[in-house]
């Protein structure tokens, strides 16, 4: 009877799938807006002003491409290390619709100009129900699924993806707690007031990202690296301890959002502090993962998959190093509403999320149809190469305009008068806004390959759900 059973690969293909759709129509229109910078006269209609797309670029590829990538990869690692199927399958399926239809919702409100003006969390008050909703089904599939487990073991990559999935829940209800006008009005006022409200906002914004796109990715991470590259993990003991550091000093590093704000002196200092000691379990798990790669080196020239995932690492070390330097109140007065964030963000959210997803959709696609590899390994080689140059003159481009912006803001003559207008420093960025469009397109266009390359993959093939191994079988 064992044998005959077979892992739930379908709710794993359409999000894999919805993963490649959502990363094109994210970055499109991250592109638009980038461009908008450029070319001001592109801001055509109030639906499509730069102020209403940039929240809908940040929310389709967070939520979107990020969410569905999370979904695809947990519900596959879950099974396979579990050696048991999915947990209530029509609840995975309801997963899968509710998802969809939350991030369609938010393609169409937050053009209308329907916000709750909270960053990563714009959505208003009945989109913020359907998420909570979804969500907590999503965490009663995941650790249904692990509570019937056939081996007592629960491996790495789950203890991520656990953490993830409960925290954003808790941060998510939380923080979008709010009061609607009415029943019938999509208007709603956040329960919290004045300081209170930034200081949770925050708390959820910067945990935002250090679970849903940190926690959730290691998972990712601490499966396929080992996978590609046909390695055991590193250090066992390493990925345990950098877990439970990782997920306890997240916690309390929101505040270095608000430094030089309302918010009392010594909260800011919580924030920074815990922020700089993040950098010693971030780089614990970048170390883990790249030296994973011991005695298999030689597989990055010849396998592109690899490429992805470890150039991922490279840039989630670069990233956490960033971040931290920027958590100085010092350091901080300088990059704050400058291009250096923006920089800064994208060297997570292209080099890392978008770098790591994608090296793991092209792990799993050919799996889920039954192939051995993609339709073609030179066009994910051409995308690794296109993505890496397009990121890293986006990030340059970012850091560089960011800097003089924070220069040129603090500038002043002797006798104390600013030197240079606010106008002055938008036009001398300029140049760097046109490199970072031309950066964004190249990855962009990197992703109209891998869609491509998708299509050809599982164009006629039929899907394939893989039988499920005894713990026995697999270690044999």
């Amino acid at each position: 009877m064992q044998s005959q059973a077979t892992y739930n690969y379908k709710v794993v293909r359409q999000f894999a799938i919805m993963t490649v759709v959502w990363g094109i129509v994210g970055m499109l229109v991250g592109v638009i807006a980038a461009a908008q910078l450029v070319w001001p006269e592109l801001n055509v209609h109030e639906f499509l002003h730069f102020g209403r797309l940039r929240p809908l670029h940040t929310n389709a590829v967070i939520f979107a491409f990020g969410g569905s990538a999370l979904f695809a990869t947990s519900y596959y690692v879950v099974q396979r290390t579990c050696h048991t199927r999915l947990f209530a399958p029509g609840l995975a399926a309801f997963t899968f619709w509710g998802w969809q239809l939350v991030i369609v919702l938010a393609a169409i409100t937050l053009p209308l100009g329907f916000t709750s003006s909270k960053e990563y969390a714009e959505l208003e008050w009945p989109i913020d129900i359907l998420i909570a909703i979804v969500w907590v089904s999503y965490a009663v599939v995941f650790f249904g699924t692990i509570a019937k487990r056939k081996v007592s073991h629960i491996y790495v990559a789950n203890w991520f993806f656990g953490a993830f999935i409960l925290t954003v829940a808790l941060l998510h209800i939380v923080n979008s707690a709010a009061i609607p006008v009415s029943l019938t009005s999509m208007k709603s006022y956040s329960a919290y007031a004045g300081v209170q409200d930034a200081m949770i906002q925050w708390w959820y914004g910067h945990n935002a990202v250090g679970f849903f796109l940190t926690a959730g990715f290691l998972g990712m991470m601490y499966y396929f690296v080992p996978k590609q590259a046909d390695r055991p993990v590193y250090s066992y003991r390493l990925s345990v301890v950098h877990f439970w550091a990782l997920i306890f000093t997240y916690m309390w590093a929101g505040p270095h959002h608000l430094h030089y704000t309302a918010l009392p002196d010594w909260t800011q200092s919580v924030g920074m502090v815990f922020s700089l000691i993040l950098l010693a379990p971030s780089w614990g798990g970048m170390i883990n993962g790249v030296l994973t790669l011991s005695g298999a080196w030689h597989k990055l020239r010849t396998d592109p998959i690899l490429k992805f995932l470890i150039t991922s690492l490279s840039f989630y070390g670069m990233s956490t190093f960033e971040g931290p330097m920027m958590s100085i109140k010092t350091v901080n007065a300088l990059s704050h509403y400058t291009d250096w964030t923006v920089g800064h963000v994208h060297s997570g959210a292209l080099g890392w999320v978008a770098m790591i997803s994608i090296g793991s959709v092209y792990f799993l696609l050919p799996r889920l149809y039954g192939k051995s590899e993609m339709y073609s390994v030179k066009l994910i080689n051409a995308h690794f190469w296109i993505a890496t140059i397009g990121i890293v003159l986006y990030i340059a481009s970012m850091w560089i305009s960011g800097v003089m912006q924070g220069l040129m803001w603090r500038a002043t003559n002797p006798d104390g008068t600013l030197t240079y207008s606010f106008v002055e420093s938008v036009k001398a960025s300029y140049p760097f806004w046109t490199i970072r469009f031309i950066g964004g397109a190249m990855f962009l266009s990197g992703m109209l390959i891998m869609f491509y390359n998708m299509v050809k993959t599982i164009a006629g093939q039929k899907a394939y759900d893989a039988p499920v191994l005894s713990p026995a079988a697999a270690h044999a």
